[in-house]
């Protein structure tokens, strides 16, 4: 049986409906990482260095289709939750078609300023040359690396998010074996990387705009767009906090570049690199979660529901804070084996890797209930407030905690300094969450 966004949530059916959303920011995150591992070992520390270099460039685009995603779908499931079919329907038809425009002029930007980016950004000599070139070829998936990013969400208020994991099992795969294929097997280095990764990104964000602009039978379809200056603008402000965060995201990993550029060389960008990718693992599964069950929030906010958003909201903080724990528990049980898989050629490498994630561990605790609080306030089409809590998690506390802790502790001050942030992060979210609760009605 179908599991519709009017539906009363119990734990079975809220799990069972985000766990496709989980997974596909999983297997999403899985096929980064294999990326990374194939070029780490068979093109070179260098390479690898370069990869996570331009990532930050990368991860803007993906920023932008994350905030038209989220915040469009909350919109969306707003006005379904009103029964205004039409006016939903117009509206993600104007998102999708602004952002194909905005996709093809910003790509072509970058890619035109990408050596001088990348030299802006710290790189010089061999890392310059490499991480130029990759970046060069990366970003001419861009535009589909948006749409990747906005048809997840809207697959959810689809109440389709299995297609969506499909789609997204498809193109990764796809991304796998051309690794295997351009890396290993034709040895064309890093190109090889680029290539693949385009490819992979063409497959997760053309096929999902094909489903919506054949005939269907969810409860959206591309249609003839009007536009709607307001509904637009709504849509970027109850986004800006996926916005904000993922910009942060790219700005803090620069910065994070920097420092252990000064603190350990390429060797130390090569371990954040590491991990990053396995954090990506655990924190796809608080985005997954969170960007699952936003839709059911705003829908049935848009219907005036106010029991079940108070039974959304106890459920949330049960699931989160259980799995903040167990996250917990597990990266510290798996640093050693993840260590050995990114860096088991180069015994410094692999030691700060291992290390690094131990104390990086920690920040899992609370992470969930701030990925949650902040996509809640989205769901209620609050962006202001969502915002203001990704701002203070992911740029103003985290570039304090990374400017200040190394100058004391030196490199574990940089992998501590997430965990000070998510700490510093949860006493505001609480504040918000308490502040709003009557508001909104869900406590």
């Amino acid at each position: 049986m179908e599991i519709k966004l009017s539906d009363h949530f119990t734990y079975p059916r809220l799990l069972r409906f985000v766990l496709p959303s989980i997974l596909t920011l999983f297997f999403t995150t899985i096929y980064s990482i294999v990326d990374g591992i194939f070029v780490s070992n068979f093109v070179g520390k260098t390479a690898f260095a370069a990869v996570n270099f331009v990532m930050p460039i990368l991860m803007f685009l993906a920023s932008v289709g994350v905030m038209m995603g989220a915040g469009g779908s909350a919109l969306v499931a707003k006005l379904l939750g009103e029964q205004n079919k039409v006016k939903a329907n117009q509206v993600f038809s104007m998102i999708v078609y602004t952002m194909f425009a905005f996709g093809i002029i910003v790509s072509i930007a970058i890619s035109f300023f990408m050596e001088n980016i990348v030299c802006f950004l710290g790189a010089n000599g061999e890392l310059l040359t490499q991480a130029t070139h990759y970046g060069r070829i990366a970003v001419l998936g861009g535009t589909a690396f948006i749409f990747q990013h906005i048809f997840y969400c809207f697959f959810i208020v689809a109440e389709r998010p299995k297609l969506s994991f499909i789609v997204t099992v498809v193109a990764g795969v796809t991304n796998i074996l051309l690794d295997l294929v351009f890396i290993v097997i034709l040895k064309w280095g890093i190109s090889g990387a680029a290539f693949a990764t385009v490819i992979g990104q063409m497959v997760g964000g053309i096929v999902p705009l094909i489903f919506f602009l054949l005939p269907n039978k969810t409860p959206l379809s591309l249609v003839k767009p009007c536009f709607d200056g307001s509904a637009l603008l709504t849509t970027s402000t109850n986004g800006i906090s996926e916005l904000v965060s993922n910009i942060a995201m790219s700005v803090v990993s620069m910065l994070y570049n920097y420092q252990l550029i000064k603190f350990a060389g390429d060797t130390g960008v090569a371990a954040y690199g590491a991990i990053m990718y396995t954090s990506y693992i655990f924190s796809t599964i608080y985005m997954g979660y969170s960007f699952g069950r936003a839709p059911i929030v705003s829908y049935h906010y848009g219907a005036s529901n106010t029991e079940e958003l108070k039974n959304l909201f106890r459920k949330d903080l049960v699931i989160v804070i259980f799995a903040g724990f167990l996250l917990t528990a597990t990266s510290e049980i798996l640093a050693y084996p993840l260590a050995y898989i990114f860096g088991s050629y180069d015994l410094n490498l692999f030691e700060m890797i291992r290390h690094g994630i131990y104390i990086y561990s920690f920040a899992y605790l609370l992470m969930g209930v701030n990925y949650a609080g902040s996509s809640f306030f989205t769901a209620l089409n609050n962006g202001l407030v969502s915002g203001l809590i990704s701002f203070f998690r992911t740029f103003l506390f985290e570039i304090l905690a990374v400017l200040t802790l190394p100058i004391a502790f030196g490199v574990d001050g940089i992998w501590a300094s997430t965990v000070v942030a998510e700490v510093a992060s949860f006493i505001f979210t609480a504040a918000c969450l308490v502040r709003y609760r009557k508001k909104y009605g869900y406590y």
